[in-house]
């Protein structure tokens, strides 16, 4: 792999993880059109250090809220002492717990799937309808009218309905992050919470997909002459991908979606026509 290789799709993968225009969906054009070396051509640890990378960038943009997690979680198991000092608004802190686990549930039944979604990677014409399809989700998101509740008052249905989608968006050309934002609006939730909700129910979908990445990458090996260049990759995936976490929470702000899903049908419709010429 070359070092503008790993840099390139470093870039793709930081914006697109988290703008919602379909990382899986882009990283496949490049494969399938340009011709740009991925997991599928003996790159799957550099495919998983991307995924590392932007998911550090989640854990800083949030670092805040993982960090009340992760102290609630730890007094679980630790005796209560008066002297102990909660987490600010422990109630709303488990709430927010629970509903991640809910909404992670549902990408089990995804993981016995998988060999069947794996050949949709290949299929530029599937990933081409799948955009416009994104760029729909992203048109009606734009005019719904969002909700009120958070942490506080989420509904355990909400988060599963959140995380069906989300189950649902493995499929390359879905936007993960678009489909279920929408969702959460869709449901009731606060447009802001809807971002913030997405974003860190990906850590486990990201940490559980990585891991079967590398039981595969195990089994497969690690060229380790090319780990410097993976190392640029995924910094520019990390440094991307929190500026692109950034200007989502500032667009959620405003409500408008708008500008994302002309880009998606603009792609979506050049990625079927091209397909479909490559085909005659």
């Amino acid at each position: 792999m070359k070092l503008w290789n790993a840099i390139v799709l470093g870039l793709v993968q930081g914006i697109a993880e988290f703008l919602p225009i379909s990382s899986s969906g882009h990283l496949s054009i490049l494969q399938n059109f340009f011709n740009m070396q991925s997991a599928e051509q003996g790159h799957m640890f550099f495919d998983v250090l991307l995924h590392l990378a932007t998911l550090v960038s989640v854990c800083i943009a949030y670092r805040e809220e993982i960090r009340d997690i992760v102290r609630e979680i730890i007094s679980w198991f630790r005796k209560k002492t008066p002297e102990d000092k909660r987490p600010r608004e422990p109630l709303a802190t488990r709430r927010l717990i629970l509903m991640i686990v809910m909404g992670t549930l549902p990408l089990v039944v995804m993981v016995l799937l998988k060999r069947f979604v794996e050949p949709l990677y290949m299929s530029t014409v599937f990933i081409g309808i799948a955009l416009i399809l994104t760029g729909f989700i992203l048109y009606v998101a734009d005019r719904m009218v969002p909700g009120r509740r958070n942490e506080k008052n989420m509904r355990i249905r909400d988060a599963l309905v959140v995380g069906v989608c989300q189950a649902i968006a493995v499929i390359p050309g879905l936007s993960r992050s678009g489909t279920t934002i929408t969702a959460g609006v869709a449901t009731g939730l606060d447009r802001e919470f809807a971002v913030k909700y997405s974003f860190l129910l990906s850590i486990p979908a990201v940490l559980g997909a990585n891991l079967l990445e590398l039981i595969d990458v195990i089994g497969e090996g690690v060229d380790f002459s090319l780990l410097p260049v993976y190392l640029v990759g995924m910094v520019v995936a990390g440094v991307v991908g929190y500026f692109a976490i950034a200007l989502i929470r500032r667009i959620a702000k405003k409500g408008s979606f708008g500008g994302f899903s002309y880009y998606c049908w603009g792609v979506g419709i050049v990625t079927v026509f091209v397909s479909l010429i490559n085909l005659l």
